[in-house]
């Protein structure tokens, strides 16, 4: 069944479970933001690509207000809690100064494949290692999701965007490892390009072939 739902549309795909810390300065989520203290309500963030508002979005719930300033400005902590499906965008919500849309929930599955867990993790501790990104990998592959780490593969915003399109999780498992696949190649010849690029100049040591 459809509800209204408040929306704060972003130049950023936000997952569900995801932490998202926010800065609020403008009147309109102000005002979104106290009616999330005072009703306990949710909203939604639907990326704005390409300067539209798509339509999937992730539904997000206030977790705390860290810090308030003097000019009404908040640093405000929340999380993603679900997806949504906007069937009909209001540019102001009524008698409200934030927009809203008519929306629906979407699913969206978090059992995986474990071998295709374990089949990611490998790729991207190969992605880190040759891009030299200290980051640590998940190490239990029955406790991965693959949200985890979508922002963190090398998608692009509108590649992280198909990837929230995607509801059930063998589906973005594929999505994840295929992409993996093309791309460790790519950075692999990037890095060859590199060194040669760095031996330009050199005195080489070249054994000549016997002819």
């Amino acid at each position: 069944m459809d509800k209204l739902l408040p929306l704060f549309p972003l130049q950023l795909v936000v997952f569900p479970s995801e932490n998202l810390n926010l800065h609020i300065f403008e009147p309109r989520y102000k005002q979104l933001v106290k009616e999330c203290e005072e009703e306990g309500i949710t909203f939604g963030i639907p990326a704005y690509i390409d300067g539209k508002v798509m339509t999937v979005g992730t539904e997000i719930k206030l977790l705390s207000v860290e810090k308030r300033y003097s000019n009404g400005e908040m640093d405000i902590k929340t999380q993603g809690v679900g997806l949504f499906s906007i069937k009909k965008f209001h540019r102001t919500a009524p008698q409200k100064l934030y927009s809203a849309g008519d929306v629906s929930k979407l699913p969206h599955d978090t059992k995986g494949d474990v071998v295709a867990n374990t089949q990611i993790l490998e790729l991207v501790e190969e992605l880190f290692s040759l891009m030299n990104i200290k980051k640590s990998v998940p190490s239990d592959p029955v406790a991965f999701v693959t949200y985890d780490l979508a922002h963190h593969v090398g998608f692009s915003l509108e590649q992280e965007y198909q990837f929230l399109c995607v509801t059930d999780e063998r589906s973005r498992q594929e999505f994840m490892r295929m992409h993996l696949e093309k791309l460790i190649p790519i950075v692999k010849e990037m890095e060859n390009l590199r060194k040669r690029a760095e031996m330009n100049g050199h005195f080489k040591n070249i054994i000549p072939p016997s002819l």
